[in-house]
């Protein structure tokens, strides 16, 4: 019997675009196109796109709009979204001691919730690809790192799934209250057991597992050692906060009698498989340590503000090849939880810190993009509009009443207010159109949000 043809690779074409690659070159075309072939970019251009008649295809018309990476998410807590607005006028380590009690009583039905509310919020501002720290585990509190993966994969998300922990509750002189915390041997099978049950490395893959003690502060330090020799035993990266305050900076100092970055270097949290959130307080040493190993940055500007932990060297850390990504910090710390928004905040931030020309609007872009992929070790997939990477694509509209304006798209996106997001693709998948999710009912999504703030809210008062 004849062998059957195969069915034609459905394409999607952007054209009439402004288009920003964010390749090497930072190569841009002013009218441009993009064909799509299945979950792969197949071509990207000046001018009309070069599809054969009869081929199957979906054409969208991008006049008035920009065309760039999807945006990498380098750090989030999605299970803050339920608890928003709270301890508006602390710093971090008294907003932490305010929300632990709180978070202790969460649960994987609340994860579901909150995880869908921050992702919808993420890919609603541009964002294909996310890396979630999770580090709360009550005691019965069911399947939470599972619960926030299946949310993430209902809506479409490219996901990261850091499994965090803490181990050094307040009886041992850490921040968190002891019924959160987990005993090292249990965060080690745990963390494990994620890995064999859900990272998959392969190219193009959705979901990827990383292992990532919370911080300085809430684990002991033979977790980190323990934690690092297991994630390079199963080939995973490795996440935490560090350097966030000055505070951080004196409990490290008084506790290990040594600065983050020396105490990072000495537990075997340096290298090209390492990011660490933050990053605020770093001396030109810990720069120059950071460049030598590779090791990533998520830089989070409106979570910073909103705790006044200061402003982070982001233009010398770029200088010296650090890798440096955009990400958006729990929702409790920057309740927007937006992505594409933390391209102007960071703009701003380092030109007020550093001068006008500390930061451009190509910077910024490449940072959220590019930059992104980088950090979480996925520059080869994502990241740019190169042929053979992964479709996931943001078209921005440009040409309204809010941008018709400026001149330069990119600076459009990056400089004025968060542009409406015409289409997301993720996988060579559309996500978002016309500005609405298209896997799941918005309203939906923000029902059950509301209905688990409100009911978190009622444990935590009835204790």
């Amino acid at each position: 019997m004849a062998a059957q043809p195969s069915p034609p690779v459905r394409r999607t074409v952007i054209e009439n675009c402004a288009v920003a690659t964010v390749d090497a070159d930072s190569t841009e075309y002013p009218r441009g196109h993009v064909v799509v072939a299945g979950n792969l970019i197949e071509s990207v251009g000046p001018g009309p796109a070069p599809v054969a008649p009869g081929e199957a295809v979906r054409r969208v018309d991008g006049t008035g709009h920009l065309l760039t990476p999807g945006l990498v998410n380098t750090h989030h807590h999605f299970y803050q979204w339920i608890t928003r607005g709270l301890a508006q006028d602390s710093i971090l380590f008294d907003w932490l001691v305010a929300l632990y009690p709180i978070w202790a009583r969460i649960d994987d039905r609340l994860v579901h919730a909150a995880a869908q509310g921050s992702a919808a919020a993420l890919l609603k501002s541009g964002c294909t690809t996310a890396a979630d720290h999770h580090y709360v585990f009550p005691r019965g509190g069911g399947d939470l790192l599972g619960a926030e993966i299946e949310a993430v994969a209902e809506l479409g998300l490219r996901f990261t799934a850091a499994r965090g922990s803490m181990s050094r509750g307040r009886s041992d002189g850490g921040l968190p209250p002891d019924s959160a915390v987990e005993r090292t041997e249990e965060i080690l099978a745990a963390s494990a057991e994620a890995v064999d049950r859900w990272h998959d490395p392969s190219f193009g893959s959705m979901l990827h597992i990383a292992i990532a003690p919370c911080s300085p502060f809430s684990v002991t330090s033979e977790l980190m050692r323990e934690a690092a020799e297991l994630a390079r035993r199963k080939g995973v990266r490795l996440h935490t906060h560090g350097s966030e305050t000055a505070e951080e900076q004196r409990f490290c100092e008084e506790r290990f009698g040594m600065r983050p970055t020396e105490y990072f270097e000495s537990v075997g949290w340096l290298g090209e498989d390492v990011w660490m959130a933050h990053c605020v307080h770093l001396a030109d040493a810990d720069i120059a340590r950071f460049a030598a190993t590779g090791t990533g940055v998520a830089h989070c500007p409106s979570s910073n503000a909103r705790l006044a932990a200061g402003i982070a060297r982001v233009p010398e850390l770029l200088a010296a090849g650090v890798p440096v990504g955009l990400g958006v910090d729990g929702t409790a710390s920057n309740e927007s939880g937006e992505l594409g928004t933390e391209l102007r905040t960071a703009l701003l931030v380092h030109r007020l810190r550093s001068g006008a020309g500390a930061m451009t609007a190509r910077q910024v872009l490449r940072m959220g993009t590019m930059g992104g992929a980088r950090v979480l070790g996925r520059q080869a997939e994502l990241g740019s509009i190169e042929p053979g990477k992964l479709a996931d694509l943001a078209l921005w509209k440009v040409d309204g009443v809010m941008h018709s304006s400026i001149a330069d798209p990119v600076a459009a996106l990056a400089m004025g207010a968060l542009p409406p997001l015409t289409l997301l693709l993720v996988d060579g998948l559309p996500v978002v159109e016309d500005g609405r999710l298209v896997r799941v009912a918005e309203e939906a999504v923000a029902g059950a949000c509301a209905a688990a703030a409100r009911e978190l809210a009622s444990r935590a008062a009835a204790d």
